[in-house]
């Protein structure tokens, strides 16, 4: 009975802090339906909507340069309750917004929340969840980014006929905002992070709050353990034996962006305009279907990463999603208006979000947390991180501007190319992760052996030489 509480316990903790990832998910989706209703009440160019657009990627790229920097020194959730506020207080700007400025300056806000709720959330819950739980519960945190964008379609679907609609899609974001808050005040803080700071004696009874039953001394003796291990600093995770894990890393957060997903996200109504669904709510209901096959794809990558393997599912992933740009880029370059290429186009989109969502979409949070050595993991973390918010300001950003530059045939042709230097790249330099502890994954990296080799445990004890052969 006690087993099965504490096992309660640890999905309640790990739910309550995926909250995080909803609102993640929520305010990156909100905008693709809001876009339509504020281009109305304030007449805008294309470069202003760009940037009412990407605004929240320049605050999440700002949250997280200091993400791992502020959580070692506040704490896991005291950090949590600020990033319930922070979105908040985004919200309320820009839901109250007069003018097309205080909608960047919320949004800006709320870009500062995910940046650094990507980070902390995810830390939190590997913290607090035991070994055997841990891989399962911190994909809660990527299941609830794509159920987030789900509800921010269904809300914008339910307001498009409301006055004000807008206002109210920005508006509903204040609900999981506050129950984020409120959870993350009867939650403990992370075990890890009271051993850090010397209370040995909390991180105990949080340890056996979360584990019910269970003896937590081995547990606890394994994290002062670790603790050992100093962290690095900025210059240190360019020395030579870790910048290969860095540099897959950095790649790994520019495919992701580079392949096209986030134009589908911020502008799939923009796209099924194009595309022949000339109402606002004929292409928000067609959007809708994208959010649920996201969230369908994403549980069948977290049931199936340990099963199939990270790589099988990244290489397919990636074959499908070139082969449905490529489809789409037929569409519109061939009279997208026509009723077949019109449903052609939206095939290819909802194929397309499938692909993503178990390969790219799951891959990236957890190969970070997989292939960074501990002594470099906070701060190279952060660099992926970076990385990946970057080239989504960049690719969101330009998008608008590409499609009347060299129209949307084009423009899904280049993120076609995109997935296939992906393939390439991945094939290469992507290794399989799947059952090997970090421990042995850090033990290749410091024996320097190539990187698609790092996660082979019959590799261990071989030369480099040996290796690459």
């Amino acid at each position: 009975m006690k087993a099965n509480s504490s096992r309660f316990t640890i999905y309640l903790v790990s739910i309550i802090a995926a909250m995080t990832g909803l609102l993640f998910g929520f305010d990156t989706g909100i905008i693709s339906g809001a876009l339509l209703f504020i281009q109305k009440d304030f007449p805008v160019s294309t470069e202003v909507k760009e940037m009412i657009v990407s605004s929240v990627l320049l605050g999440a790229m700002a949250g997280s340069l200091f993400c791992g920097r502020l959580t070692d020194y506040y704490g896991r959730r005291k950090v949590m309750l600020i990033i319930s506020a922070l979105f908040i207080i985004g919200t309320v700007l820009a839901t109250t917004a007069s003018a097309v400025t205080g909608i960047i300056v919320g949004r800006l806000c709320i870009g500062l929340a995910i940046g650094i709720g990507s980070y902390s959330a995810p830390l939190y819950i590997a913290e607090a969840a035991p070994l055997h739980l841990r891989g399962g519960l911190v994909s809660f945190n990527q299941l609830a980014i794509t159920i987030g964008i789900l509800v921010s379609f269904i809300v914008n679907l339910a307001f498009t006929e409301v006055n004000g609609s807008w206002r109210w899609m920005f508006a509903i974001g204040i609900i999981p905002a506050v129950l984020l808050s409120i959870g993350m005040l009867l939650l403990p803080e992370s075990p890890r992070w009271l051993v850090k700071c010397g209370k040995v004696d909390q991180a105990k009874k949080t340890l056996k709050y979360l584990r019910g039953d269970v003896d937590v001394d081995q547990e606890l003796s394994e994290i002062q353990k670790t603790l050992h291990v100093r962290s690095a600093s900025l210059s240190e995770i360019f020395a030579s034996w870790s910048r290969p894990v860095l540099f897959l890393g950095v790649m790994l957060g520019f495919l992701q962006q580079v392949t096209g997903i986030n134009t589908i996200i911020y502008y799939a109504p923009t796209i099924f305009q194009m595309a022949g669904f000339h109402s606002n709510f004929s292409s928000i209901l067609a959007t809708i279907g994208i959010g649920v096959v996201n969230v369908l794809s994403t549980v069948f990558a977290i049931y199936f990463l340990d099963k199939i393997g990270r790589r099988p599912l990244l290489l397919a992933g990636l074959i499908g999603m070139c082969v449905s740009l490529l489809s789409l880029s037929w569409a519109f370059s061939f009279n997208a208006h026509s009723d077949m290429l019109r449903w052609m186009a939206v095939a290819s989109t909802f194929f397309y979000i499938i692909c993503f969502a178990f390969s790219l979409g799951a891959m990236l949070w957890l190969m970070v947390s997989e292939i960074f050595p501990l002594q470099v993991r906070g701060i190279a973390m952060s660099v992926a991180v970076f990385s990946c918010w970057f080239w989504n300001f960049v690719v969101s950003s330009t998008f608008l501007t590409l499609l009347e530059k060299v129209g949307p045939g084009c423009a899904f042709l280049l993120y076609a190319a995109m997935c296939a230097f992906g393939f390439v790249f991945c094939f290469y330099k992507v290794p399989e992760t799947s059952g090997v502890s970090l421990e042995q994954i850090e033990n290749n990296i410091r024996k320097r052996m190539p990187l698609r080799a790092i996660g082979q445990p019959v590799l261990a004890n071989l030369t480099l030489q040996q290796a690459e052969q």
